[in-house]
């Protein structure tokens, strides 16, 4: 009775998406990712056929956003230094998503049992946050770091110049822009 209730267990885990999301071992090799994570990259090769958003600017930006752990969460802010008041936005799981975006996604997409901490589904919706920012911005899919910035600051705040007065923030997405191209030219070396 015990095994099948344990079985029971492992099963009902699985099927409502307490998989593994832990990171990969190493995050600055994109070659080996994708071998110790193969859907992660099948994931990211769907997104690229369906929304044109190549893996090497999905992965850099993934990479940024929650260093691929499926359950990552914004930090909590404090008063004083030691009174909780929450978290710093709605932000969670491996693309960082905040709420009313994702619901926008879930709708437009119609895939409203999509997850933020499910990998395919995060993907997924950086490949439409991407399109729509081509397409309404004129950002290349293949320039990271302006797609970085529209997706950090919503595209609002991208078309509003709102990235210009953050240095820190205009670091960041250089390093993003450096990831991908690193990514770029190792999966371009291991034949991905």
């Amino acid at each position: 009775m015990k095994n099948i209730l344990k079985l029971a267990i492992v099963l009902l885990v699985a099927a409502c998406g307490g998989g593994d999301s832990r990171a990969p071992r190493n995050l600055d090799n994109a070659c080996l990712l994708a071998r110790e994570k193969p859907s992660y990259y099948a994931a990211m090769r769907k997104t690229e056929s369906r929304w044109g958003v190549p893996i090497h600017v999905q992965m850099a930006t993934i990479h940024q956003e929650s260093k691929f752990i499926g359950n990552a969460k914004t930090p909590h802010r404090f008063a004083l230094g030691i009174i909780p008041l929450g978290r710093q936005s709605s932000a969670y799981g491996y693309s960082q998503a905040i709420d009313s975006t994702w619901d926008d996604y879930r709708e437009a997409t119609n895939r409203r049992s999509a997850r933020r901490n499910k990998f395919q589904d995060a993907s997924d919706f950086m490949g439409w946050y991407m399109d729509g920012t081509s397409a309404r911005l004129g950002i290349s899919k293949y320039d990271a770091r302006n797609q970085y910035l529209a997706y950090h600051e919503g595209r609002s705040g991208y078309a509003n110049g709102s990235h210009n007065s953050k240095g820190w923030l205009l670091a960041v997405a250089d390093q993003v822009e450096a990831r991908a191209q690193m990514y770029r030219a190792q999966l371009d070396a291991c034949g991905k």
